[in-house]
């Protein structure tokens, strides 16, 4: 399964996000980040039930950018 990870620097270390679940995890690096949330999704999956996991998953979802005027 193909899931969304967002990956944005918060300090001196990095926190990825799962919004398709609303699972987060945190690394030292990018690669930490995003490896952290796989390891977090697939422990989910594995102790999560079938009615959690459908209550949680949220169908598609749209990274894009917007321009906005400042000032």
């Amino acid at each position: 399964m193909k899931l969304t990870a967002i990956i944005e620097k918060e300090g001196t270390g990095y926190v990825s996000l799962c919004p398709e679940l609303d699972i987060a995890s945190q690394g030292d690096t990018i690669e930490g980040a995003r490896d952290n949330l796989q390891e977090a999704l697939e422990l989910f999956f594995e102790t999560a039930s079938a009615e959690e996991i459908q209550h949680r998953l949220h169908g598609e979802v749209f990274v894009t950018q917007v321009e906005v005027a400042v000032g």
